[in-house]
């Protein structure tokens, strides 16, 4: 038996939240890549005392450290991200009533990987070095990818369930997992010594900031054929 067709996206109000979510975003993201571009000495003395002491306490909590590399290899890692965006991409094809939506959250999942990986490459920020450590990563640190392929696929599936009308308790278990996922993940990456604290924060700021360009833009294109 066929499955019932999704009901049309409901009309909202989110346009104008977007775009100015997308400003406010853009300053402190731009800010923070300034300063890890030109080395900001207090951020780098910042991110150092920082590192250093969840260093240390990755070490002595060898325990907590297992636990927190299963989380960010597998559970929390881009792959698996992409992999759960994926599927509800594969959902809202197969009910043959969502193209333009799925088709949005693949075209910025894309592009937001595209901009990590060219800041990454443009950056060219150092990975935290120990004599001791935990855990290992390659590639240059700033922005941390988790952070932001996190911010990404979990911001836009937000948007999906509230451009679909989903019940207030589905959505706000699902915002209480995201919050739990992009912040986990972000910690994660701190504790294990392959990440300076502003890289998850510039991959935080820099991921909500695509999700919110992709829904302030495509609010302005298809918000007004929405019944």
């Amino acid at each position: 038996m066929r499955s019932p067709p999704l009901d049309p996206p409901l009309r909202t109000a989110t346009s104008r939240t977007a775009a100015v979510t997308a400003a406010v975003l853009a300053v402190p993201s731009v800010l923070l890549l300034l300063l890890v571009v030109f080395s900001w000495r207090p951020l780098l003395d910042l991110d150092g005392d920082i590192a250093r002491t969840t260093h240390r306490w990755a070490v002595d909590e060898p325990g907590a450290t297992q636990a927190f590399r299963v989380l960010t290899d597998w559970v929390w890692d881009p792959w698996t991200m992409r992999a759960l965006g994926a599927l509800v991409v594969l959902r809202l094809v197969w009910r043959r009533s969502a193209w333009w939506p799925a088709l949005w959250v693949t075209a910025a999942c894309v592009l937001g990987t595209v901009a990590q990986q060219s800041l990454k490459a443009a950056v060219g920020r150092a990975r935290p070095a120990w004599p001791d450590p935990v855990d290992s990563a390659r590639y240059a640190a700033f922005p941390s990818g988790h952070a932001m392929t996190a911010t990404v696929v979990c911001g836009l599936l937000l948007w999906l369930l509230r451009l679909y009308g989903a019940g207030r308790a589905l959505r706000r278990t699902a915002l209480a997992l995201a919050v739990v996922c992009v912040v986990g993940v972000g910690l994660t990456r701190v504790w294990l010594g392959v990440h300076w604290p502003s890289d998850v924060l510039g991959g935080w700021l820099l991921g909500a900031l695509v999700v919110a360009l992709a829904v302030t833009t495509h609010e302005r294109l298809f918000g007004s054929e929405r019944t």
